[in-house]
């Protein structure tokens, strides 16, 4: 009977454990990294009452018979699961993401916790404010390195710290230069004797500089003849000054239907002149000879002149007439005779082959000079031959084409003509530093040149910088676009210049990627994007802000714009969290269970990483704590109830000696 009392006894007690731990849990709902504890119950004292029986050959095993009395706490643990993010925008507000615990340090121990609620003290050291305790981490050196000897202590930044300027060294340049671009509009300077009055548009080829051009030869000559008539002139001798008003008959032709008149272009059929009498005149001759295609018919000097419109080499391009017939006096005057015999005077029974004319001979040369004084050899230029006339007004080819160069007021002639064609280029700038951290605007101008390509560089200051070498050079490309040589003029790898204002002498090294890559400068037919990527030198420092990774980086950010490693948070971790010891204030110890702490870097070699600017919430289920306590409640009425009812039974027990 009393069994029972003592087992509703323990009861009781126990429940009241749980719901203590429970209180606790709901009480920290808003502690920041708290984690909730869990009550495990486990039966108490055991009384066997009767052991257990084996079998035997008459009669089965029996089981043992216990009375247990009543019930104990097994264990209260603490769930370390994951608590929500609570974004806070306080830098030095850390949360953990994953396994892992900050450390901290009172100069003699060291502690763990889950609540990063941290910030600075009077010395600058990253403290958790609520203890006074030192965030423990490790701190970088000079260069923003964390070295692998660096031991772990307190983390204190240098706020107000100066950081000196750093002299550029080396910049890097990337992007595409447009190989195939051009911006050499070419200009007239000088047309000589040549007759050019009309230079424009822009070299191919995208050079600039000047183009000495010499025309040498003649132009193509016409196939022409003049006829001599052998009418009277009024002196009794044939060869009369026409005038053009002249009648055939008057000039003593008397035939133009046995052997019309006709003539024949370049080889072809004879065309005959048609629509003539014997009464029609010079001029009506002369109109009708007009009408066929590539022949010109004109008075001159008094005589019939007959041209092939179209110059060039007699063998091509010239005029037969029909066969003359003609009888003339003793005298040589006319009597009677065809348009051939009497108005050219073509002797009786043959033709009249005009074929005369010569073929040009003009001829051009270009001599290029470059705009940085390189002479390339002179490069024959192309004369275009008009199709109509046979002359040349027009060169074409002056920088591989893009340039019209023609004398619009005639055909061209010999003489030496001066072209200027501008400069293709592609600029880009960057900010450099000396020694004392002084800025010099640093522009490097890419130049095309008449090879393809390759681009010509030159470097200049805006400033009163004085240049020393590596000033120039030559970028060249592959076919393919990737870079085939970076070079300087002359035998420097670098470009060295004095700042003239009290620093060292600078020496800065340009990267433009690596040869046969495209990791740096390249050479497509693209818009032009190359441009100075980055340089590593800096003006000077003050210390003024700093944000932390998730690796627990601290990174300052100075007035200069540069960004450095000043220390790194670190993290440990435990082979058993369950076995830590609380110490208050969100702290934890080690335990003989626990195991060592097991310190590294987040996200590394501790799995957990670093949120900044946000703090870890209780992780606390209301609705879990609030379902627990209703049980806790239930175990202690019903352990109430056996005590009542056990305390009734012995009451009844009592009463029996009545």
């Amino acid at each position: 009977m009393m069994g029972s009392l003592y087992a509703g006894v323990s009861g009781l007690r126990n429940h009241q454990i749980k719901m203590n731990v429970i209180g606790n849990n709901i009480a920290n709902v808003n502690t920041v990294g708290f984690k909730a504890g869990r009550t495990t119950f486990q039966e108490a004292l055991v009384q066997t009452v009767k052991g257990a029986g084996r079998p035997s050959a008459v009669s089965g095993g029996t089981n043992p018979v216990q009375l247990g009395l009543g019930v104990t706490v097994a264990t209260i643990d603490n769930i370390f699961k994951q608590g929500g993010l609570e974004l806070t925008g306080q830098i030095t507000d850390l949360a953990i993401q994953g396994s892992g615990f900050f450390v901290l340090s009172d100069g003699s121990g060291k502690f763990y916790t889950r609540a990063g609620s941290f910030g600075f003290d009077a010395d600058s050291s990253l403290v958790d404010p609520s203890t006074g305790l030192y965030v423990q981490g490790r701190m970088a050196n000079a260069d923003g390195e964390i070295p692998a000897s660096a031991t772990v202590g307190n983390i204190t930044l240098p706020f107000g710290q100066q950081d000196p300027a750093r002299q550029t060294t080396i910049i890097t340049l990337g992007n595409n230069i447009n190989v195939t671009a051009t911006e050499a509009d070419a200009l007239l300077i000088s047309a000589g004797t040549t007759g050019i009055d009309a230079v424009q548009g822009k070299a191919v080829n995208g050079a600039g500089g000047t183009h000495v051009l010499t025309i040498t030869g003649a132009q193509a000559t016409q196939s022409t003849f003049t006829g001599s008539n052998v009418a009277d002139d009024g002196t009794g001798n044939p060869g009369a000054i026409l005038t053009g008003a002249e009648t055939l008959t008057s000039l003593g032709v008397d035939d133009i239907t046995t052997i019309p008149f006709a003539l024949a272009v370049d080889g072809g059929l004879a065309q005959e002149i048609t629509g003539l009498t014997l009464d029609s005149t010079i001029n009506d001759l002369i109109n009708a000879i007009n009408q066929i295609d590539g022949i010109y018919a004109e008075l001159d000097g008094g005589q019939v002149k007959l041209t092939r419109t179209k110059a060039g080499s007699g063998g091509v391009y010239n005029i037969v007439t029909s066969a003359s017939s003609l009888t003339v006096d003793i005298n040589g005057v006319a009597t009677g005779g065809n348009i051939a015999g009497v108005v050219f005077g073509i002797a009786d029974g043959t033709t009249q082959a005009i074929n005369n004319g010569t073929a040009s001979s003009l001829a051009c040369s270009d001599v290029f000079t470059a705009s940085d004084g390189t002479v390339s050899a002179a490069k024959a230029l192309d004369i275009v031959i008009n199709d109509e006339d046979g002359l040349a007004y027009e060169i074409t080819g002056l920088g591989e084409g893009g340039v019209t160069v023609k004398n619009t007021a005639g055909p061209l002639a010999a003489g030496v003509c001066t072209i200027e064609t501008e400069d293709t280029t592609h600029a880009m700038s960057v900010t450099v530093y000396d020694s004392q951290g002084g800025n010099h605007t640093l522009t490097l101008n890419f130049i095309k040149t008449a090879t393809h390509n390759v681009w010509r560089w030159e470097a200049e200051f805006a400033g009163n910088e004085i240049l020393q070498s590596g000033t120039e050079g030559v970028v060249t490309f592959n076919s393919d676009g990737s870079l085939l040589s970076f070079e300087y003029a002359g035998t420097g790898d670098a470009l060295v210049f004095d700042p003239n204002n009290g620093s060292e002498v600078m020496s800065i090294e340009m990267d433009a990627g690596t040869i046969g890559n495209f990791d740096g400068l390249t050479g497509f037919s693209s818009a032009h994007t190359a441009s100075i990527l980055q340089q590593n030198g800096y003006g000077l420092g003050i210390l003024d802000n700093i944000e932390i990774d998730k690796a627990g980086n601290i990174n300052g950010i100075f007035t200069n714009g540069i960004s450095r490693v000043l220390a790194q948070i670190i993290l440990a971790d435990f082979n058993n969290h369950s076995g830590l010891l609380k110490a208050g204030r969100s702290l934890y110890t080690t335990s003989a269970n626990s195991g060592e702490a097991i310190e590294g870097i987040a996200g590394e070699t501790i799995s957990g990483i670093i949120s900044a600017g946000a703090l870890e919430s209780s992780s606390v289920d209301i609705a879990e704590e609030f379902t627990g306590m209703i049980t806790a409640q239930r175990g202690f009425q019903a352990n109430a109830r056996v005590i009542t009812t056990s305390d009734n039974m012995l009451d009844e027990l009592v009463n029996l000696k009545r």
